[in-house]
């Protein structure tokens, strides 16, 4: 009987070792991401998940709001900033890992109207035209924001469209203006052009690099995120071929 008891015994736990090798295999990772990025992160973190069977959490908000977050202790591991000023920060103060940083994408910015007819020759608009109203992201909170205000600048006319200018929390609230018709045109990231380009064909004109400085966007761990192989093997798949083609696919250079 003991004899018996102790093969089921083994049967057992030979049958439960494949999912606990398993569960003890598998990690999740918390990664926060800057709103012009979600629609890529999102395939990205699935497309990782499929390869390595880990779990990547996706959190959205502007730059500016994720900074804040993760100082007053929001429990994320990587961060997927739009601009790399933010990770520097973090890890000045001991918050991120410095030697994880990396510039995972570049961005472009595009002025858009939902109006196919409107934007026919983007710099003579910019720079003289009639702008009833222009939705930005909040150059305070989100690095799009800050390189559209510099546009404005370079055509001389910041201080002229300051109160026409419809702002957003974040470039997603900014292109949902444009989108819903409460703002005719708007300086929004490409990457968010092409997806509103699906359903709406719109116009528009991508605005030169060198009217504003690169919106080169940072990678980084965070502390959190130390000893999380999840958000170490993320990071490294943002790297690979395979991520770099999806990245571009979405509008980044």
């Amino acid at each position: 009987m003991v004899r018996k008891r102790l093969l089921v015994g083994i049967v057992l736990l030979a049958a439960l070792l494949p999912g606990i090798a398993a569960a003890q295999a598998t990690a999740e990772a918390r990664v926060a991401v800057a709103s012009n990025f979600a629609d890529a992160a999102r395939v990205l973190a699935d497309d990782y998940a499929r390869q390595s069977g880990n779990r990547i959490r996706i959190s959205t908000a502007s730059t500016g709001k994720l900074y804040a977050q993760i100082r007053n202790g929001a429990p994320f591991d990587v961060l997927l900033s739009a601009d790399t000023a933010t990770p520097r920060a973090l890890a000045a103060e001991g918050l991120a890992d410095a030697g994880s940083l990396y510039g995972y994408a570049t961005g472009r910015l595009v002025l858009w109207s939902r109006d196919p007819t409107r934007v026919t020759d983007g710099e003579a608009l910019l720079r003289k035209g009639e702008i009833p109203r222009l939705a930005i992201a909040n150059p305070a909170l989100a690095p799009y924001g800050a390189a559209a205000r510099e546009t404005l600048r370079h055509v001389r006319r910041w201080e002229e469209l300051q109160p026409k200018l419809v702002l957003g929390e974040n470039v997603g609230q900014a292109a949902q203006f444009v989108t819903s018709g409460a703002a005719p045109l708007g300086l929004l990231p490409r990457s968010l052009v092409l997806v509103a380009r699906r359903t709406t064909p719109g116009s528009g004109w991508e605005i030169p690099a060198s009217w504003h400085a690169p919106i080169v966007q940072g990678a980084v761990l965070l502390r959190h995120g130390h000893d999380n192989t999840a958000a170490r093997g993320f990071l490294r798949y943002l790297r690979s071929p395979a991520a770099r083609r999806k990245i571009h696919a979405f509008g980044y250079d």
